[in-house]
């Protein structure tokens, strides 16, 4: 590949396991988290993410026993969300073995977290997580949101960006609520948006149903392209994923 482009399956987690919705909702079981971690770290994911998807709004931190056991078979940068509200959290996670961390309810409500992060653990170590629903009220046409995409904030998705860009993280990480789970596509003019407006590695998030979509997500501008359902219940192959992209790019 000519491009640089980086293969990250999610493991969205709910009680310890693997789990895969749509649109945030219609949860259905997906596996054992250190077994899927491994099986993709094998077939060659250049990354993986693991959010445990309920902890914020449960008001609780992210599961460490599960970030420790997923850490023992990972082979690849791993980044952890959900439920990382402080650094001492964040501390926590990443001493549990974690290559990274994501952030998002958290940092919507107090910017400042993104600043002290990146002062304690590097700008490498922080990823910014924003979850947007469309709203063609605003100029982008995409609404924030939070608490896992049940809580609208009134902010424009593209003024939130350039706030996280201006405190210097290497990665954002854009879900758009219309497009998760549904396998029609990344929401490309949401990733061409943000990509215009930051120099992080913009995360194409939610919507991957075919090798066509994450060729159209870098294309987008999207460097890193993160997927569940499609690996989760073997819809395409890490392996030939990588050998389309790179005859392609």
């Amino acid at each position: 590949m000519k491009k640089s482009v980086r293969i990250m399956p999610c493991l969205d987690m709910q009680n310890g396991r693997v789990v895969k919705g749509i649109h945030f909702v219609d949860i259905q079981d997906a596996g054992d988290p250190v077994a899927c971690a491994a099986a993709y770290c094998a077939a060659g994911a250049d990354e993986l993410a693991m959010l445990d998807i309920t902890a914020t709004v449960e008001e609780r931190a992210t599961m460490l026993d599960v970030v420790r056991r997923v850490a023992e078979v990972t082979t690849v940068p791993f980044t952890v969300g959900g439920g990382i509200s402080s650094v001492h959290t964040a501390a926590a996670v990443l001493a549990a073995g974690a290559s990274k961390i994501s952030t998002s309810s958290a940092a919507f409500r107090s910017p400042e977290l993104i600043a002290e992060m990146i002062a304690e653990f590097g700008p490498e170590k922080v990823v910014v997580a924003v979850d947007v629903d469309r709203n063609s009220a605003l100029i982008s046409g995409y609404e924030v949101f939070i608490d896992g995409g049940r809580t609208a904030t009134g902010m424009d998705a593209l003024e939130w960006v350039r706030q996280i860009d201006g405190f210097g993280v290497h990665c954002i990480l854009p879900t758009s609520k219309a497009a998760d789970g549904a396998k029609t596509g990344y929401d490309l003019p949401l990733i061409r948006q943000i990509a215009a407006v930051t120099q992080a590695d913009v995360v194409a998030s939610g919507g991957a149903g075919t090798m066509q979509h994450f060729l159209e997500a870098v294309e987008a501008g999207a460097s890193i392209l993160l997927a569940a359902s499609v690996f989760h219940f073997g819809t395409i192959a890490i392996p030939e994923l990588k050998a389309f992209l790179a005859q392609r790019l």
